[in-house]
């Protein structure tokens, strides 16, 4: 049957062994999200967010429960097929910016290219474009260790973007950067937002993050407490986050 929402999840859990015990990471989250969302899952540590986000992409499998991405069964997935949809259709920005070191600025964004064998013309504008996206076109030859760290994550966020994926999915991207560059950096995934219609999904509890959100799930003990719709930074209408 087709599913006209980017994520369906029904009444997921998420149980982790944990020495004669075990630990439940999520209990009977029901959520959808639609094309084109600016969201997050906001909450303390241990609340179930990360793990929300790698089930969503296909990084781990529901206890129970089930998860639909872009009309597939994330828990029917094979390794092979959940690999090839996260190559194709899913982006993440973690906190931690995961750059190869010995490789340029515009080589680490053209490494999901190279998965997806993508022909060397079309690869390079690919590339200049998605390190245009985030204004670092002038740094393509820079290796991870000459770039800072605001620099080092719009780094990221290309490599994320460079496939243009319908799904973004974003772990507390903010959490090692100042101030000034994180609103850089919500500034960037606004913008894309808006003009790829990328969806991003965050998982944080940054309050710089939160104030970009258009809307807010918040998640207590792996339970879904409050979902909202949200007013953007300098928006009008809604109230904010």
């Amino acid at each position: 049957m087709a599913d006209d929402k980017l994520i369906r999840a029904e009444n997921l859990v998420k149980i982790f062994p944990m020495g004669s015990s075990q630990v439940t990471a999520l209990s009977q989250v029901t959520l959808s999200f639609q094309t084109g969302e600016f969201a997050g899952l906001v909450g303390p540590s241990g609340s179930g967010k990360t793990t929300f986000l790698n089930i969503v992409g296909t990084l781990d499998a529901p206890s129970s429960g089930s998860a639909f991405v872009l009309g597939r069964e994330v828990e029917s997935l094979s390794h092979r097929e959940a690999a090839g949809l996260r190559n194709r259709s899913i982006g993440f920005i973690f906190q931690t910016f995961n750059l190869l070191p010995v490789y340029t600025a515009y080589e680490n964004v053209e490494f999901p290219l190279l998965l997806l064998k993508t022909p060397a013309a079309q690869r390079r504008k690919m590339v200049m474009d998605a390190l245009d996206w985030v204004g670092l076109a002038d740094r393509a030859r820079s290796r991870p260790p000459q770039l800072s760290g605001g620099e080092s994550q719009r780094v990221a966020i290309a490599r994320a973007m460079v496939k243009r994926p319908p799904l973004l999915l974003a772990d507390e991207p903010t959490a090692n950067l100042d101030a000034e560059n994180s609103h850089h950096i919500l500034q960037t995934m606004e913008k894309l937002n808006r003009q790829l219609a990328t969806s991003f999904l965050f998982a944080t509890h940054d309050e710089k993050v939160i104030g970009y959100l258009r809307r807010k799930i918040t998640l207590v003990d792996g339970r879904v407490t409050r979902d909202e719709n949200c007013r953007p930074r300098g928006a009008e209408g809604t109230e904010p986050c």
